[in-house]
């Protein structure tokens, strides 16, 4: 679907600040200036006279406008990008909820830092840099180039408490907010590893959305019917712990350090103006948190992919976001969110290189 000249103003309204900086939930940043008001028209119409007809790039079209609109500029570039993968475990792990053991946590782990992991070669392939983030690895893990950010080893078991306290929560969220503030990327993507995420992300993001824990839970990592079914009853009886929630508390309550440090990153590179390319479930849940907190940081991120996971096309939907790629994904690990950086790279090259029917000396036609 093309944008028009009125999408693309909302677009850029979108990326107005909603609250004082100081009143925004676990904001480091106050967003740069907007664009000029005039600037969504202009870069409409620079895309429709480029030397094609006008729509026919489709979604690349829309995405190029957001990019331009998100760097405040006719003539935007997507040269750089890096991907973060945070890792936590997660106490609800005990209730055999993944196919899994939560020992496969810190092994993947070190296997990122080794290279061989499927996030190393595709973010290789595509020439962005990777770092790894150790967010509450209930190991001690020694490596020259992991950042610790460790909260505690692992969150406690939400299926009987909270996973975290506030004040973990928030300490989670301004680690990643540092770390989604620093360097120089033009887009950011953000990865995660932890045994039963997604049984934590269903869980948030049931709580957010109000839609059914049986609709949102998935097989994560390959559960068979009698796994999926006990999941499901043991995340219906986390969520009947407790009642309505804020997006905060539901984090604290059900998420995980890595879910948690994800949300703050996100957050931060937004209102750095920074594209923000969400990958697949566990991601989606913390754009999530962020966007039910700060609606308006929308601007600023793309959702890379629909994966197989069953909870992530609910909370697409809840978003009203149309992901870029749907392959019938389910790693996570930032994988999806890779996959889709050449589409953004293109986008924004066909918006500033890309000739126009007067530089070409193209007729118009009709």
């Amino acid at each position: 679907m093309t944008q028009t000249p009125d999408a693309a103003s909302d677009l850029a309204s979108d990326m107005a600040p909603e609250l004082a900086p100081e009143m925004v939930p676990n904001s480091t940043l106050e967003l740069a200036p907007d664009p000029a008001p005039d600037l969504a028209a202009r870069i409409r119409h620079a895309i429709d006279t480029k030397t094609k007809p006008p729509g026919s790039l489709g979604r690349i079209e829309d995405l190029a406008a957001q990019i331009a609109l998100l760097q405040g500029t006719l003539t935007p570039r997507m040269e750089r990008a890096q991907l973060t993968i945070f890792a936590g475990d997660h106490g609800i792990a005990a209730e055999g909820v993944s196919a899994f053991p939560q020992a496969v946590t810190a092994q993947m782990v070190l296997n990122f830092l080794g290279g061989g992991a499927a996030a190393n070669v595709f973010a290789r392939t595509a020439g962005v840099a990777l770092r790894v983030v150790d967010a509450g690895v209930a190991a001690e893990l020694a490596h020259p180039e992991l950042i610790v950010r460790k909260i505690a080893p692992g969150t406690a078991n939400s299926a009987h408490g909270p996973a975290m306290t506030a004040a973990q929560c928030e300490r989670a969220r301004a680690a990643g907010a540092a770390l989604g503030a620093d360097g120089h990327a033009d887009a950011v993507c953000f990865g995660e590893m932890g045994i039963a995420n997604t049984a934590a992300a269903t869980l948030v993001a049931h709580k957010i959305t109000g839609r059914p824990v049986a609709e949102l839970t998935g097989r994560g990592t390959g559960l068979d019917d009698g796994g999926l079914r006990r999941k499901t009853e043991v995340l219906q009886r986390a969520a009947g712990r407790t009642g309505a929630l804020t997006p905060a508390d539901a984090l604290a309550e059900y998420g995980g350090f890595e879910i948690a440090m994800m949300a703050g990153a996100m957050a931060a590179a937004a209102r750095a103006r920074r594209l923000v390319i969400v990958d697949g479930f566990i991601a989606s849940a913390a754009a999530l948190v962020v966007l039910t907190e700060a609606p308006k940081l929308r601007g600023a991120m793309v959702f890379a992919h629909a994966s197989a996971e069953a909870g992530h096309r609910a909370v697409l939907a809840h978003l009203r976001a149309e992901p870029l790629l749907s392959l019938g994904m389910r790693l996570g690990e930032g994988t999806g969110a890779l996959l889709a950086w050449p589409l953004v790279r293109a986008a924004a090259a066909m918006l500033t290189d890309m000739a126009s029917f007067d530089d070409a000396g193209v007729s118009r036609g009709l």
